[in-house]
């Protein structure tokens, strides 16, 4: 019954990241939190406030705008002292210049006691990177920008 729980409040976080709320994540972090992106692009880096991880959901929202998830798997494991989770997905978007792209990706997310606290994303980056440095060819220099870390 727990593992469903979480499955399912997984689920609803994604659906309201897809709709454009940056607080259905940032409300089930715990205040020390790590966010983490692999890559070394504008999305990358490794977050630890919540300013930081609130700032990098925006820039994404910016970025890869109409940003949508399919979840195809939630698998959860472990017991509310220590659970983790795998989230297998989909995302499209259509940047800042409207041509949409697709690509996979998994976060890996551990909870204790019903607070995230730590979201570790590991999406296709060269579909990524090539989609940043296609954005920033047509005008929108953030595509290029400093990591959010903190």
């Amino acid at each position: 019954m727990y593992h469903a729980i979480v499955r399912r409040k997984i689920t609803q976080v994604f659906a309201g990241l897809s709709e454009g709320r940056i607080e259905a994540v940032t409300d089930e972090l715990a205040p020390s939190a790590t966010h983490y992106f692999v890559g070394t692009h504008a999305l990358s880096g490794t977050r630890r406030t919540p300013e930081a991880i609130r700032a990098w959901y925006e820039r994404l929202l910016r970025l890869l705008q109409g940003i949508n998830f399919t979840l195809h798997e939630v698998r959860v494991s472990g017991w509310p002292w220590h659970t983790q989770v795998e989230a297998i997905w989909t995302e499209t978007n259509s940047g800042t210049d409207g041509v949409k792209t697709t690509a996979e990706g998994v976060n890996l997310i551990e909870i204790r006691w019903g607070r995230v606290t730590s979201v570790r994303i590991y999406p296709d980056t060269a579909a990524l990177e090539r989609t940043l440095h296609r954005i920033a060819a047509k005008g929108t220099a953030e595509a290029m920008a400093t990591p959010i870390t903190s």
